[in-house]
């Protein structure tokens, strides 16, 4: 049974974006590396932000257009999961669940530019 989206609230992606993004603010606010902090915080928010605003433009052209780009920002909080990883700015235990987050977001968002 399909559920019907009256909101950008009842898109599973994002919600699943809103926990990854929830998650990467705990895991990295003691993080003394601002920069490298405020960029996967930007990143992780600029998913659930662009699935917002795209499903707010009202035209499924301009969403799918959206949902591409909150694509591209779970790319890009995965490829720095690597880094903090690598440079031990997080544990393994910690990668693990944020890229298999990351992937789970990734797949949802392809289905529904696919949905468009």
């Amino acid at each position: 049974m399909k559920m019907k989206i009256e909101c950008f609230e009842d898109i599973l992606s994002w919600q699943k974006s809103r926990e990854l993004c929830i998650l990467i603010y705990k895991i990295f606010e003691s993080s003394k590396d601002f920069s490298f902090r405020n960029q996967i915080e930007k990143a992780s928010v600029s998913i659930m932000n662009n699935i917002a605003e795209g499903y707010e433009r009202q035209t499924n052209n301009e969403f799918r257009q959206f949902l591409y780009i909150a694509k591209g920002s779970c790319g890009e909080v995965r490829s720095m999961l690597y880094i903090a990883k690598d440079v031990e700015k997080i544990s393994d235990i910690d990668f693990i669940k944020l890229q298999a987050m990351t992937i789970e977001i990734s797949k949802l968002l392809s289905g529904l530019i696919k949905a468009l």
